[in-house]
């Protein structure tokens, strides 16, 4: 488990240093409770109207709660080309200075 941990560390670092944008799909009222200050707020369900307007030359990681709902929308950004992962928690990316 710990080689995963490391591996994934890794590869937000990675996408930091190739200026990630960081999208966080919780609602509007949860991320008004607390959230990254570099991350853009978009709504899991809102995310098939906005596609559109993402960049898809730069990387991508999402973020939630918990990591389900970003996990869930770092699929369906995916299967549209993007170069994405699931950062997991919102809490768990502060580390990184996001």
């Amino acid at each position: 488990m710990l080689g995963l941990l490391t591996g994934k560390s890794k590869k937000i670092k990675q996408f930091i240093q190739e200026d990630a944008t960081i999208i966080d799909v919780r609602t509007k009222t949860e991320y008004e409770g607390g959230h990254l200050r570099t991350s853009k707020n978009i709504p899991m369900d809102s995310i098939p109207s906005y596609m559109g307007q993402l960049d898809k030359t730069k990387p991508i990681i999402t973020c939630c709660a918990s990591g389900m709902r970003s996990g869930q929308v770092k699929r369906m950004l995916k299967a549209q080309g993007f170069k994405v992962m699931n950062g997991g928690g919102w809490m768990s990316l502060e580390k990184y200075g996001l």
